[in-house]
């Protein structure tokens, strides 16, 4: 029985009526006179766009489809493939698990490349589809300007790049600049540099002279390599770029979002850009979704406390209160609590600003200022939703706390955060707001207090090495305070008892502060106590 042929990809693009047989027959004819491939001939007399031509060869071959523009590629990955292999059969590699090397490709089943790819890498080889488009600019970005950090910064200079000293680049000019293969390089690499520390923030402050450049990991501020002052408006030009932001506007603040992927982990970067008077200053936050905790047990609560939220955020109806100054990783726990008791008989909804994490089976909405949804008006939109279960991202006026209650009272449960230094402390700040005491006292089951502190390093046990860059911690844990109001609690919350008094009597029925907790973490060597008091000194 005679092999059954492949057929070409002019044929398979008639027979799905993408293009007929008299546009495929002049195409043929010109890529054979040009000697150009076909697909280029297609996508440059019209008869298909290019992203169209990629979308379906990934469909018919089933394979990946690649967005390059959002992918972060390890150098060490770029390393692997030399750099005339990628441009002969227009390639780039973007990913390596194990054996294996994921490469975007524009023509995936050229087995003379997948061969030549096998004999040079030892890997196997998983092909991927990307536009040419997108694989040409990506060639010149990551082959172009090899090295690290510094070694590219060294590589860009004023004269390369078109910048005059003290002259501030036009728009069209900045649009030429960020596309540079260099300053794409540099950024990537800036970025690729804070997720590989677990970094949570990247702060790019512009000075008089300098540019400073620091990461936020577990917590604190970190500075790191300064690129030349006269790379700023390139940077932040860059930045806005990705971040589909205005880059011909310096004087109003702007925020964006860029989403992308590293090593097969999303990474979604909240952009924000204000103005300074050394012009802007750019924080992006990077939510690296692969980090991101749902389980309760692995927050840092101690087998007592855990036990009793869990028994809490189970109650049918109330409200659940979890406190802390910002960053002290109160959505982390709200978000872990919601996955808890997440079932198909429960409708959880939330409203946050923004939302960070996507909880599957959970409905979420973003406020947006707008179109008038606030904490409050999205609220009441939820309760019309017949939910189980409401989180509200924070409790910021009275008007938000007023429905929150209300909500508790008619039989919902109620999640929210307030910006308290402790738990009882939560209790005064709802009834500033205008909560009546009644009301709060009835409503109000649990307020969890918390903090982060970060964890000794385990590979040097707080000497300092490459793992924990020297500082003897990497990675952080939650210190909590429970407080559960008892009768004797709520009656001082109807009477509207003095903070001290509150925190007095929930210790006296088991309550145990946040620096007490902390303390139980110094005996066991997860912390130090230095980290608690830091952390803790004004709760």
């Amino acid at each position: 029985m005679p092999k059954k042929q492949r057929k070409s990809l002019g044929e398979i693009l008639v027979e799905k009526g993408l293009i007929t047989a008299e546009q495929l027959k002049q195409a043929q004819a010109q890529a054979r006179t040009s000697a150009r491939p076909l697909r280029q001939i297609l996508v440059k007399q019209g008869l298909i766009s290019e992203e169209d031509l990629t979308v379906f060869l990934s469909q018919q071959f089933n394979l990946p489809y690649i967005e390059l523009t959002n992918y972060l590629i390890d150098p060490e990955v770029i390393d692997l493939v030399p750099e005339a292999l990628a441009r002969k059969y227009l390639l780039i590699p973007i990913l390596k698990v194990a054996k294996s090397l994921t490469v975007a490709m524009v023509e995936p089943l050229d087995v003379f490349a997948l061969d030549e790819l096998r004999m040079k890498t030892h890997l196997e080889i998983e092909p991927a589809v990307a536009s040419e488009t997108e694989i040409r600019k990506a060639l010149d970005a990551h082959y172009r300007s090899r090295g690290t950090m510094e070694e590219v910064i060294e590589s860009l200079d004023r004269e390369s790049l078109g910048i005059k000293a003290g002259e501030e680049p036009e728009a069209k000019e900045l649009q030429t600049i960020a596309e540079e293969p260099p300053v794409i390089k540099l950024v990537n690499l800036m970025i690729i540099e804070a997720v590989r520390q677990g970094a949570s923030d990247i702060h790019i402050e512009p000075e008089e002279e300098v540019l400073k450049t620091r990461f936020r990991v577990d917590g604190m501020l970190r500075e790191h390599t300064p690129p030349p002052k006269y790379l700023q408006s390139a940077i932040t030009s860059r930045i806005k770029i990705m971040a589909n932001l205005d880059i011909a506007e310096r004087r109003a603040p702007q925020d964006g979002r860029i989403q992308m992927k590293m090593e097969g982990r999303d990474i979604d970067i909240r952009v924000s850009c204000v103005p300074t008077i050394y012009g802007e200053n750019v924080v992006l936050r990077l939510l690296d979704r692969s980090r991101v905790i749902l389980d309760l047990k692995q927050l840092g609560f101690s087998s007592q406390a855990l036990a009793k939220y869990k028994e809490l955020i189970r109650r049918p109806h109330g409200i659940i209160l979890v406190c802390g100054p910002t960053g002290s990783g109160k959505t982390t726990t709200l978000y872990a609590s919601l996955n808890a008791i997440n079932s198909e008989e429960k409708n959880i909804i939330t409203i946050e600003d923004p939302i960070e994490y996507h909880l599957p089976g959970i409905r979420q909405m973003q406020v947006n200022p707008k179109v008038n949804l606030k904490f409050s008006s999205g609220l009441r939109s939820i309760l019309r939703q017949d939910p189980n279960v409401i989180m509200v991202g924070e409790i910021r006026d009275s008007e938000t706390a007023g429905i929150a209650v209300q909500a508790a009272l008619t039989g919902h449960l109620v999640f929210s955060t307030l910006h308290t230094n402790d738990a009882p402390g939560a209790v005064a700040r709802l009834l500033d707001m205008g909560v009546e005491p009644f009301l709060l006292s009835s409503t109000l089951i649990g307020v969890l207090a918390q903090r982060l502190v970060r964890t000794i390093c385990s590979k040097c046990k707080g000497k300092g090495c490459g793992d924990c860059l020297k500082t003897g911690f990497r990675g952080r844990i939650g210190i909590f305070e429970l407080m559960l109001p008892n009768e004797e609690i709520k009656k001082f919350i109807g009477a509207r008892a003095e903070v001290d008094e509150i925190r007095k009597t929930a210790v006296g029925a088991g309550m145990q502060l946040l620096r007490q907790d902390g303390e139980e973490k110094v005996k066991k060597g997860i912390t130090t106590k230095e980290e608690v008091l830091r952390v803790t000194e004004e709760a």
